[in-house]
């Protein structure tokens, strides 16, 4: 389930790269607001208090702007690749009762058949679920799956009032024995027959 977290927004009125870069040294992140057929609107959100919201995978956020509260998730969080910093962040605005679609990560739980391993196919899927209770992780239990057993969307167990969006056929999670145990045991077979004595 997500976490309901409060985020205290500035209005913001000046663009540009040389704004964003003196707004993320002054500690704020641009972001966005968008959604039910507003006009979007540019604010400033504080760095440090977005950055652990966002730790949280769809968190439901509380947005204070101008003395009014706004509910709305993060559809797009834009991050420079080598300091991993946020530099922007794109806002949905969400009401209580309205669905949405979201990605949900994948978390595999158990283990499979003594010698097998699992190949994750989709680290996510798309479900529909209310805003205010959008769930952080699907789990997608393996335990005891023997080779060549599927996962597939339609096959994972969704949360309460949730809908799946993904084709319900998309493998999710395959089983398989690893290449290199086959491939010695292949060699071996020759080998064996090599050093038999042949028959006159």
């Amino acid at each position: 389930m997500s976490d309901k977290l409060t985020l205290a927004a500035e209005p913001r009125s000046e663009f540009g790269k040389g704004f964003a870069r003196r707004a993320r040294a002054a500690g704020k992140i641009p972001a966005v607001l968008y959604g039910h057929g507003t006009d979007p609107v540019h604010v400033l959100l504080p760095g440090h208090d977005t950055m652990m919201a966002l730790k949280h995978s769809n968190a439901l956020l509380t947005i204070e702007l101008d003395g009014k509260s706004e509910l709305a998730i993060a559809k797009d969080v834009q991050v420079e690749p080598v300091r991993r910093i946020i530099e922007h962040v794109d806002l949905l605005l969400v009401k209580k009762g309205e669905k949405i679609t979201v990605d949900v990560p994948v978390h595999v739980t158990g283990e499979s058949f003594a010698g097998t391993i699992h190949v994750v196919e989709h680290a996510s899927i798309q479900l529909e679920a209310e805003a205010t209770h959008l769930p952080e992780g699907i789990e997608v239990s393996i335990e005891g799956l023997e080779e060549g057993a599927v996962v597939h969307a339609k096959d994972v167990v969704l949360p309460k009032g949730a809908t799946l969006v993904t084709d319900g056929d998309v493998t999710i999670v395959t089983i398989s024995v690893p290449r290199g145990a086959g491939a010695e045991e292949a060699e071996e077979a020759p080998a064996a027959e090599a050093d038999a004595p042949a028959a006159e």
